[in-house]
């Protein structure tokens, strides 16, 4: 298992409340975040070509974006470079019409290096079929925990902590525009199994193992900080490696990875503690 020197946080320093404010606040404005692009949108995170339909380009060409726009009727719903390839780009369309836009991009002089689409009852189905995915696996989840520890606020703890740990990177899918695809979705859901590790080992240590709360506390810290942190790392050359690459899906995935991985740092050790350590001093164990 990995172990490392994490320095013991002077939680005796900050009450309940001090801890668990900050978590909760960018909870809070993540919430509003998510429920303003859904006032907007009709969705709370912006879905990609998975889910809505549509299609993707892949062309070569001297020209510039906007002679790139021009090129096509109706226009693209996105131009993006190909930051390892010079001169390519990847263009994305509501329209599932590939062989009138194949045809456009041949009369413009682009090289088409790649097409493919979806059809819109295709992604509304898959849509639909993911958020089942990812809302059947928060509340098995949920019963695990109940099963696990049979308490209310030890049990509430991680399940708080998980629900904020998908709030907040949705939240920064909308700031970053990164689009909900099949990969984001992937990620969401290792973000459960991310955060039910870490709190899981927390609470563990601190009430089904001997000695005082803050030794336990930073115990679990030294596991589980260092695996977060090697994740975060893993993710964030991932996502760079990708990016320069030009690796479809990779760049996106791992960059929701480190928003979750972040967060999840910040509620385990900020909002989950806090909620242990009312319960074990001020709460029903006291």
């Amino acid at each position: 298992m990995l172990d490392s020197v994490v320095p013991a946080v002077e939680y005796p320093r900050y009450s309940n409340r001090q801890l668990a404010a900050v978590p909760l606040a960018v909870l809070a404005v993540s919430l509003l975040i998510i429920a303003g692009t859904w006032a907007v949108t009709g969705t709370p995170v912006s879905p990609g070509i998975d889910f809505t339909g549509g299609t993707e380009l892949q062309v070569a060409t001297d020209a510039s974006e906007e002679e790139i726009e021009a090129a096509f009727d109706p226009a693209p719903e996105s131009i993006r470079p190909i930051a390892a390839q010079e001169n390519e780009y990847v263009l994305t369309f509501q329209s599932t019409d590939t062989a009138a836009i194949e045809n456009q991009a041949a009369e413009a002089g682009f090289e088409v290096i790649s097409i493919s689409s979806t059809s819109a009852a295709f992604g509304a189905q898959t849509q639909l079929q993911a958020i089942a995915g990812v809302a059947v696996a928060f509340v098995g989840m949920s019963l695990l925990v109940a099963l696990l520890f049979r308490t209310f606020v030890p049990s509430i703890a991680i399940v708080l902590s998980a629900f904020s740990d998908i709030a907040i990177p949705i939240a920064l899918m909308n700031l970053f525009d990164v689009q909900l695809s099949l990969g984001t979705v992937a990620a969401l859901l290792m973000l459960i199994g991310y955060s039910v590790d870490s709190d899981i080992l927390l609470n563990n240590h601190v009430l089904r193992r001997r000695g005082d709360f803050y030794e336990s506390t930073h115990r679990a810290m030294r596991t589980g900080v260092t695996m977060t942190t090697t994740s975060i790392v893993a993710m964030i050359v991932m996502t760079a490696t990708a990016t320069a690459l030009a690796i479809p899906l990779l760049p996106a995935i791992g960059l929701v990875l480190v928003f979750g991985l972040l967060a999840d740092l910040m509620n385990t050790y900020l909002l989950n503690v806090s909620l242990l350590r009312w319960y074990k001093y001020e709460g029903i164990a006291r």
